[in-house]
């Protein structure tokens, strides 16, 4: 992976400089913060968006783990957030997920597993992937815009409007939706979700699911359309249309 630029945040010298050199070794430009605030300054204000991946540790001086996963997403959408913390309660990663936070690992963690995760994340950052088995292929018609009620969705610019106000969506997110909205009328499980939203195996228990459906919902919230998501009991998720 060269040229990607990672933001490694960790207070841990030693450790910070262990995931620095590793990544490096995989082509990957680094650069190291030893404080959330250090990170916050790191991160600037300009256009654009100064790295590829973001690798954050929780418990940082200055600026904590979860505000700066905040100012992250306030920046950009759609850069890929990975955390590494020692936390291993379930409510802890539903809260980063929450957030906005993409993955989570649990200190201490394997090198090449944490390059594998940046690899999916990256692999995926770009558009809508594929679940395994089906050669990422996409029909030329399913890249043109979706309409489902108040929704439109540009699926080549990223783009998702609600009542014709633009609605900033995480990239899981917008997979999600997108997904549904190329099948309105059918009921999908959190497994199928899951698979064609984060283009791998499904390896999650279903609060992942859950958390990202229920960010949905709290963003659509001001447009009137959170109700267009319906709960299937003991099924999953599917899309109201109304009639």
């Amino acid at each position: 992976m060269p040229g990607i630029r990672v933001l490694i945040v960790e207070d841990d010298a030693d450790i910070n400089q262990i995931v620095a050199t590793h990544l490096a070794r995989q082509g990957m430009t680094c650069t190291q913060a030893f404080s959330g605030s250090e990170a916050r300054l790191l991160l600037g204000a300009g256009d654009g968006f100064p790295f590829d991946v973001v690798v954050s540790d929780l418990m940082l001086p200055g600026c904590s783990g979860e505000e700066l996963v905040g100012l992250i997403r306030e920046r950009d959408p759609r850069v890929p957030i990975i955390v590494i913390s020692a936390r291993t309660a379930t409510s802890d990663r539903i809260d980063l997920l929450k957030l906005g936070a993409d993955d989570y690992l649990v200190k201490p963690f394997d090198l090449d597993e944490l390059v594998a995760r940046i690899e999916v994340q990256l692999r995926h950052r770009g558009g809508m992937s594929e679940p395994a088995g089906t050669g990422g292929a996409r029909a030329a018609d399913e890249a043109a815009p979706l309409r489902f009620r108040a929704w439109e969705l540009d699926p080549e610019a990223r783009a998702f409007f609600a009542a014709g106000t633009p609605v900033s969506l995480t990239r899981i997110e917008f997979n999600i939706l997108q997904t549904m909205m190329e099948h309105p009328r059918r009921v999908f499980s959190k497994q199928e979700l899951f698979e064609r939203a984060w283009g791998e195996p499904y390896s999650a228990d279903d609060n992942t699911v859950n958390v990202h459906v229920s960010n949905i919902r709290a963003k659509l919230k001001a447009s009137g359309t959170d109700g267009y998501l319906k709960t299937v009991w003991g099924m999953g998720f599917k899309l109201d249309a109304g009639e």
